[in-house]
């Protein structure tokens, strides 16, 4: 039991070494191997355990900065998110002994639908996708457009396990020639695609566009004597910004220091800015509706109006609301929490072009850029301030999620972070115009980027039909449970 329990926590860090801030993707495509073995001929009971080990260290290593924020969060987080992968461990030991060549679509699909309902129970924390892992690995993250992140993750697990299958000697040959063409298919798909991806071919039109990235340090940012520390800053980019000709400049989330509603004097001075520059600014915000507050996007219009406001749709649990708050009233102990309110539209801009915004992790959640894309986006905007996380691989691992709204959706995406990373991904996920420092820094640093990017001319697959590939991984698992029922009668 002792190898076994190694094997498990050995999995969980190279699980965890694939993402930033190691970087190491490539350990992704064997990093379940240890796992794999740990949980052959074990009972349900001994499967979930192991399984449960692998995944405490796997998060342990991969959301620690979140102990930031809060110490007692994280450690409820970390066992709470373990459990998916202990659910995968009988799952996985059940079909290592029944399954045979099945088991190579049964596992991968199973890990799927765990990262699935992972992304959408309470509220959802689709943070760290296998998938994600891939996000700088251009011709396998392509088939995210017909069949979003999950055909990565399945695309690893499947690799996985078919190495496991092969060093068990079970059915070599065709193991190997099942694996062979699922992988020169995906590939073949990707290069194809990445071939077709020269600057903006099929596009209708283009528009420049500056993201700004402060670098306010959190402790600063409600203060109320840093308010022209802050807005100076801001004032300072944005001038200099000017110089590349944007038709529209994007400030991080919350990057006005000030509550639109109560302290005019300060929005005062960030609309006659957007009115100086005669360029259109869209501005993060906290902002005030009768005894309400959202967490906005403030779009200034070129003669120093608001235009119009869109307010944050999915709020951060235990950082923007409290669940279950009636019921456990105690919860409201884990963390700083503030008291926002969701928003209920799909704002679209207009201004210079069409273009839906999505704040904070918003972008974790496909379903949201999927539907902004539906309701005409040309393009997506993200705003964020992972300041909260120090210099720690947090900043990162949220860029990676952005990578594939924009692959996905087959759209430019432009992000403006606080601290960072701020920069632009373009529609097939290469990162464009990041903004650095001169030593190639990308996180706590000021600075500005532009770029010219593309509107989008039409929609992928996966725009059109959604988590398709997720029904197909529960309709295959659900065939394999039921024929094999049937034949064991």
């Amino acid at each position: 039991m002792k190898k076994s329990i190694f094997l498990a926590i050995l999995s969980g860090l190279l699980l965890s070494f694939s993402f930033p801030s190691c970087n190491l993707s490539i350990l992704a495509w064997s990093a379940f191997l240890p796992l794999f073995f740990s949980l052959r001929n074990k009972s349900g009971l001994q499967a979930f355990l192991l399984a449960y080990i692998c995944g405490v260290i796997f998060w342990l290593f991969t959301i620690y900065w979140l102990v930031h924020v809060t110490l007692l969060g994280t450690v409820i987080l970390i066992l709470y998110l373990a459990l998916y992968f202990g659910a995968f461990g009988p799952l996985f030991s059940s079909a290592d002994r029944k399954l045979g060549t099945a088991s190579l679509f049964f596992i991968p699909c199973t890990w799927v639908l765990l990262e699935y309902v992972r992304s959408h129970l309470f509220t959802g924390f689709p943070w760290a996708l296998a998938g994600f892992s891939q996000y700088k690995n251009l011709p396998v993250i392509q088939i995210s457009d017909i069949t979003g992140a999950w055909g990565v993750s399945f695309l690893l697990v499947f690799f996985n396990t078919g190495l496991y299958l092969i060093l068990r000697n079970k059915m070599k040959l065709r193991i190997c020639f099942i694996c062979a063409a699922i992988l020169v298919l995906s590939l073949g798909y990707g290069f194809y695609k990445l071939n077709l991806g020269s600057a903006c071919r099929g596009f209708q039109k283009t528009v420049k566009v500056t993201v700004i990235q402060g670098n306010i340090p959190q402790h600063l940012k409600w203060e109320v004597s840093a308010r022209d520390f802050i807005l100076n800053r801001y004032k300072e980019l944005s001038s200099e910004a000017v110089k590349d000709n944007p038709e529209l400049i994007i400030w991080p989330e919350a990057s006005v220091p000030g509550i639109y509603g109560e302290d005019d004097a300060v929005f005062e001075q960030v609309f006659s800015l957007a009115g100086s520059l005669k360029i259109g600014l869209l501005a993060g915000a906290v902002s005030r509706k009768g005894k309400d507050y959202f967490n906005s996007a403030l779009f200034i219009d070129s003669s120093g109006s608001l235009s119009r406001a869109y307010h944050k749709l999915h709020l951060v649990p235990f950082g923007e609301f409290i669940p279950f708050k009636k019921t456990f009233p105690f919860l409201q102990t884990i963390a700083p929490i503030g008291d926002i309110q969701p928003g209920k539209e799909y704002t679209i801009f207009d201004k210079p072009d069409k273009f839906g915004v999505l704040i904070c992790f918003e972008d974790l959640f496909p379903e949201l850029s999927r539907r902004f894309v539906k309701e005409g986006a040309g393009f997506l905007v993200n705003i964020t301030n992972d300041a909260w996380y120090k210099e720690t691989s947090a900043a990162a691992q949220h860029f990676s999620a952005s990578v594939f709204r924009a692959v996905e959706n087959r759209v430019y995406l432009a992000r403006a972070a606080n601290t960072g990373i701020s920069g632009f991904i373009d529609p097939w996920g290469r990162i464009v115009s990041p903004v650095r420092d001169t030593g190639g820094k990308d996180i706590f640093v000021r600075g500005f980027s532009s770029a010219e990017i593309c509107l989008s001319a039409g929609r992928s697959l996966y725009n059109r039909y959604g988590d398709i590939f997720v029904l197909l991984c529960l309709l295959l698992d659900s065939c394999v449970i039921i024929i094999r029922k049937f034949s064991s009668r």
